[in-house]
């Protein structure tokens, strides 16, 4: 039973209604698994070979961004606990097409999210099979999993995503104590000083500018999936406790999860050995030829890759759920199943997501599918970070009674939001000087030409779209 005093006024009306099934201990390590995305474990190969130390710079800086992107989301959704997700506060302060945006922008970026996972998965399989079609197979039996364990309840979801996300955190504690031990015994020349012998009187900087902005796609896609806990706070029993005490527990964890790993990574093995087409979580186990600690550390990040596409199913279904509740999908996708989840969206997002098998094919490279997918997805979730700080700057002016009593209020409010969207916006840059990521971009930009076009199509059939 929900312990929502709404659910259960719905459920007296005779409507459907997502269970509030999620505790504490699930939003935690959601919160966790969030932040700890493929994007790191198989992106900063990449990012290191490009940006060397001076990466770890980025990921604090965007960290810190990031945080007042949540702190704001945080705000918003205890100001109202009727709102389920990004599209009901950006209908409520925004409009009708805010919600349409947010809700179908969503849907889309954990659909593309969850291809690019999908890609990282079979070249996780290959790592053991080292055949990539019958990696392929053994990808899609994941999926085929993940999508049974979601059809069943959301509780099972919780619980996946927690022991998915505990497996990593574990995992990355011990590769820091056993890094630590290689530096401290100078084991094959293990040393701190790699982190800045390279560069001279340049510091930790890379001597070419460029690679050092073109490390910001893959690591702003790292963060992909930090925003999570907000989808999953309309099935949290306890959002007053819960979202905060996720929401500000997220330097710490960057700065251990990300800024740590990676300094103790490039401390034993050399920025400019790291192979940028293979994790270097695996790649510092295989150079220092424990063969064995590799496999274990590829199946590590093999459950990170899983997690992220559960968390992708997971969000995608719910999005689809709440535009169909909202008029904006059809209807068939706002009914629940008997297990009270949206079975008809989990089905159709997971199906979708398999457009990841054909790119594999036509990519050439793990490395290169990856990289095109997910700079997609970099474009979409500006976008949804930007709309969420335009949410709360709207918010503060239509409620300011309510932001002055609030109990979990946004450091800097009245400028934090504005620093933070022009931080995007220079990212935004930033992906515009590259080939790669400008295409992306204008993938990103035909999204929106679409999503406009249909809008306006919607609203002149239905007279406008209801709330």
């Amino acid at each position: 039973m929900s312990d929502d005093p709404t659910a259960s006024t719905q459920a007296a009306e005779g409507q459907e209604h997502l269970q509030r099934n999620l505790k504490n201990r699930h939003i935690q390590l959601i919160a966790i698994g969030g932040a700890i995305g493929t994007g790191l474990f198989m992106g900063s190969g990449k990012t290191v070979h490009l940006a060397g130390p001076s990466l770890l710079l980025i990921y604090l800086l965007i960290g810190t961004m990031l945080f007042f992107v949540m702190r704001a989301m945080g705000e918003l959704l205890l100001h109202n606990l009727e709102y389920k997700s990004f599209q009901d506060f950006a209908r409520d302060m925004l409009g009708p097409w805010a919600g349409y945006f947010a809700g179908w922008t969503y849907w889309i970026l954990w659909v593309v999210t969850a291809s690019a996972e999908v890609v990282v998965i079979a070249g996780y399989f290959d790592f053991w099979i080292k055949d990539m079609t019958w990696s392929m197979i053994c990808t899609f039996i994941l999926l085929m999993a993940l999508l049974g364990c979601n059809l069943l309840t959301v509780k099972l979801f919780g619980e996946i995503e927690f022991w998915f996300a505990l497996i990593k955190i574990i995992a990355i504690l011990l590769l820091i104590v056993v890094g630590i031990g290689m530096i401290l015994v100078n084991f094959q020349s293990a040393s701190i000083t790699h982190l800045w012998s390279a560069y001279g009187p340049l510091g930790i900087f890379p001597a070419n500018g460029d690679n050092f902005l073109a490390a910001f796609q893959i690591a702003v896609f790292a963060f992909i999936g930090i925003e999570l806990i907000g989808t999953a706070a309309a099935e949290t029993s306890d959002p007053h406790k819960t979202l905060p005490k996720a929401i500000n527990a997220i330097p710490v964890r960057i700065v251990i999860f990300y800024v740590l790993a990676l300094a103790v990574i490039m401390s034993v093995t050399p920025w400019d050995k790291i192979d940028p087409g293979m994790s270097p979580f695996v790649n510092l186990f295989s150079m220092v030829g424990f063969v064995a600690a590799a496999g274990a550390m590829n199946f590590v990040v093999l459950t990170s890759a899983s997690s992220s596409a559960n968390s992708g199913i997971f969000s995608t279904s719910r999005m689809l759920y709440g535009l169909s509740q909202s008029k904006q999908a059809p209807e068939s996708f706002g009914h629940l199943s008997k297990h009270q989840v949206p079975a008809k969206a989990l089905i159709l997002s997971v199906a979708l997501t398999c457009v990841a098998f054909p790119i594999l094919v036509i990519g050439g490279s793990v490395m290169e599918a990856f990289t095109m997918v997910s700079s997609v997805s970099v474009g979409l979730v500006l976008f949804m970070w930007s709309l969420v700080l335009v949410c709360y700057i709207r918010y503060r002016k239509l409620h300011p009674e309510a932001h002055k009593n609030a109990a979990f209020r946004m450091p800097g409010a009245a400028f934090m939001p504005w620093v933070v969207l022009g931080f995007f916006g220079f990212v935004v840059y930033v992906l515009l000087r590259y080939d790669d990521t400008r295409i992306a971009l204008g993938l990103t930009l035909l999204w929106f030409v679409g999503l406009t076009i249909s809008w306006f199509v919607r609203k002149k059939v239905h007279g406008g779209v209801s709330r």
